[in-house]
């Protein structure tokens, strides 16, 4: 409010005619979003500063469609922070507004849009109860699944009030209001809107644009006052269902919502998101590389051809991935009896189950299994992450040819391979990997500069990335992984 604000009104104000001798002066809500978006663009306070990666595309889209008083549609991949931005736009709205005590649809009582406050404001005029609104009530939100019915969303007749009213059916008392109308004066968000049948659809039309219902014959003018967010995923237009194009006509802005574009980006929304009390914190040190690890294997699930593209790959998964890889290492800890612990790069086998859950695979995927598909994404993370950091493993060579991991590959084929164990404390496995000096020598070289608390965990992952590469075999046993002659474990 430009004036007075409702914080402090609310405190105080009980009657309309109090109300009014304040000075009050009542808004719509999309203005309300308007004003309160311009004050915060001028103060440069950002309410979406939780979400990343959107700065540059999304959110510019989004504030244009707040300041041009659009209803909005999100299109987007599942994962895509649809739900989490319309969830954020109560930050635009006021603390509390005013509405007529009572009211089911939260009528403004400058503007009152039902029979009760209209009757009740020409019977008590001033005297009239005054209620107030916080900003947290005025969302609601609807999953739109096959079921929904122009009852739920409008609503229907309602025998019970009939009766116990003694009214007749003719009588619009007789109306029991549905979720939209219930939130008169709120934003209003309809989840995955291409699931809704194309005939509930067809019931939202005159809302959003002529601001009347119809309920069961009764034809009522009911200028709602609304915020509309629907959000829909591309794949539901051919898989499921789609938005009618009177609906889309009538939806001011779509706005496009993408991935994260980096890795950096991905960390974030991760480390922001996970479930991670302070204790698991504390007790599991995540090396850099271990971070980028993660992101990258759900870069790598977007391009695979054995995943379904168009289904998307979420953000949740990095979210659970990271969640299962701290939690791998803290019960590795706990059986050693450690206090503290560094994540492993065999740990990452820990992350398959939240892998496989939240991929969708094509026909090929399927055959070959999504055990199977985790453990390919894996692989190929290491092996990008790995061709950033040291030089270029070549699929063909020569024999006689000298590269940069000839002589680590060399000494563990001399010394019949490496055995780590998964559940071995962390002096062991220390001193297993110390006793590799090639190790020692291509990080010396090449990474020179990696934290003491993070080059175990670097060498461990030279190794996976020769195996990856085909330099080196991998042969898994009950509790542990044995590094050797590609030829023997063949």
């Amino acid at each position: 409010m430009k004036t007075i604000e409702g914080n402090d009104l609310s405190k105080t104000i009980t009657t309309f005619g109090a109300l009014k001798a304040a000075g009050y002066q009542t808004k719509s809500i999309k203005d309300e979003l308007r004003d309160n978006l311009i004050s915060n663009l001028e103060k440069g306070i950002n309410v979406f500063e939780e979400v990343h990666g959107f700065e540059h595309t999304v959110i510019p889209e989004l504030e244009r469609a707040i300041l041009s008083r659009h209803n909005i549609n999100f299109l987007g991949l599942r994962g895509q922070a649809k739900t989490r931005l319309a969830r954020l736009l109560i930050r635009l709205l006021d603390e509390y507004i005013p509405y007529v005590k009572g009211s089911e649809i939260n009528d403004d009582p400058f503007h009152p849009i039902s029979r009760f406050a209209q009757e009740l404001i020409a019977e008590k005029g001033d005297e009239t109860p005054i209620a107030w609104l916080h900003r947290s009530e005025r969302f609601a939100e609807k999953l739109a699944t096959p079921d929904v019915t122009v009852a739920d969303l409008i609503g229907d007749i309602d025998p019970i009030k009939a009766a116990n009213l003694k009214l007749s059916y003719a009588d619009d008392r007789v109306i029991h209001y549905g979720m939209i109308p219930r939130a008169n004066r709120c934003i209003f968000v309809i989840n995955e809107i291409p699931d809704l049948q194309a005939r509930i659809q067809v019931s939202l039309f005159n809302i959003l644009q002529e601001g009347d219902i119809q309920i069961r014959g009764f034809k009522l003018r009911l200028p709602l006052d609304m915020q509309f967010i629907f959000t829909a995923n591309p794949e539901d237009y051919t898989n499921r269902g789609s938005i009618v194009t009177p609906l889309k006509d009538r939806i001011g802005s779509q706005i496009l919502t993408h991935y994260p574009e980096t890795i950096e980006i991905a960390r974030k929304i991760s480390t922001q998101e996970a479930n991670l009390n302070k204790t698991q914190k504390e007790k599991v040190h995540v090396p850099e590389l271990a971070y980028n690890l993660l992101e990258q294997i759900v870069f790598e699930a977007r391009r695979n051809d054995y995943v379904d593209l168009k289904s998307g790959v979420s953000a949740r998964m990095s979210i659970s991935m990271l969640e299962s890889l701290i939690s791998t290492a803290e019960r590795r800890a706990l059986i050693c009896g450690e206090k503290q612990t560094t994540v492993r790069v065999a740990d990452f086998l820990g992350l398959i189950p939240a892998i496989t859950g939240k991929v969708e695979l094509v026909y090929e995927g399927e055959q070959e299994g999504a055990a199977f598909v985790a453990n390919e994404l894996i692989h190929e993370a290491i092996k990008s992450l790995f061709s950033t950091l040291f030089p270029k493993i070549e699929k063909l060579s020569k024999k006689i040819e000298t590269t940069p991991y000839t002589a680590l590959i060399d000494a563990l084929y001399a010394e019949g391979g490496l055995v780590l164990y998964d559940e071995c404390d962390a002096k062991e496995y220390q001193s297993t990997l110390g006793s590799v000096k090639e190790l020692d020598q291509l990080i010396e070289k090449f990474q020179k500069n990696t934290g003491k608390a993070d080059r175990d965990f670097l060498k461990e992952f030279i190794l996976w990335a020769l195996v990856a590469y085909n330099k080196l075999g991998k042969e898994r046993f009950t509790n542990g992984f044995q590094f050797r002659d590609l030829l023997n474990v063949l």
